[in-house]
């Protein structure tokens, strides 16, 4: 095949598998799961957290604890949907043909993750006016443009983490326990509800091995700061753990994709 046609058979099969893996797989399409996702998780969950906030007596935390919940968000769409395509691709019998299929795996896994990029971008944005509009989060809008590209950061970063766990999930019986095991863990040590800085130090190295707690940093960097040399060294943190969680996700997509067919763990599930 010439360059040009492998090129072409590349992005077929990336925009191919964007499209119809989150459609028939997680419903992405449909209008009320988008609806609930970008406009009603955020809202929900920012408002608990908030609240525990005020009845502890920590009123002057909240802002704090609003914008890390409106960022933690991007776990819905950016861990559990991506781990979960795993799952309903096993569950519908598709996976054993996809495995088989002499598809690009490059573009047939990063291309499953173009959609949930889209959903965390607006969700965290979404959530992130929340906490503006109710919270008493503070954005200066000159900071906006510094804001805007750590949440982009951050959301590519988080997806290439949700497809890191996916390929886990390929050898696994299945993925929702990955996706609760690293909301939680997330919320715990990224930095969501309380500075990474309150925790003890092994679990603030834990905590620098999760994508969230650099993009969280970044984006409240960019808040109370604007472009810094701080922020830049973080926004270099990001996109380092977002290089890495991809290239990581497609070695073990490799390494399970072989032990799920020699041991035949595919079909038995």
């Amino acid at each position: 095949m010439t360059e040009n046609g492998t090129r072409a058979s590349f992005l077929r099969t990336f925009w191919t598998n964007a499209v119809f893996a989150p459609r028939t797989s997680l419903g992405f399409m449909r209008i009320d799961f988008v609806l609930g996702t970008v406009f009603v998780v955020p809202l929900t969950q920012m408002a608990f957290f908030a609240l525990v906030d005020q009845l502890g007596g920590m009123t002057n935390q909240i802002a704090f604890t609003a914008i890390g919940n409106a960022v933690a968000t991007v776990t819905y769409s950016s861990v559990f949907s991506v781990c979960q395509t795993t799952d309903h691709e096993k569950e519908y019998g598709t996976m054993e043909h996809l495995l088989v299929s002499p598809a690009n795996r490059a573009a047939l896994y990063v291309g499953r993750g173009l959609i949930p990029i889209l959903i965390s971008l607006a969700t965290v944005t979404v959530g992130l006016v929340y906490a503006a509009l109710f919270f008493g989060a503070v954005i200066p809008p000159a900071h906006l443009l510094a804001v805007a590209a750590s949440v982009t950061l951050t959301a590519f970063a988080m997806v290439g983490f949700g497809l890191l766990l996916g390929g886990v999930a390929l050898y696994l019986r299945t993925s929702i326990i990955l996706g609760n095991i690293f909301l939680f863990v997330g919320l715990l040590l990224s930095g969501v509800n309380f500075p990474v800085s309150a925790l003890p130090v092994p679990l603030q190295v834990l905590g620098e091995a999760i994508p969230l707690t650099w993009g969280l940093a970044a984006i409240r960097s960019a808040i109370t700061g604007g472009v810094t040399p701080a922020l830049w060294w973080l926004w270099a943190a990001v996109a380092v753990a977002a290089a890495i969680s991809f290239a990581a996700a497609l070695g073990l997509w490799k390494v399970f994709e072989r032990r799920a067919l020699a041991t035949g763990s595919i079909a038995r599930f």
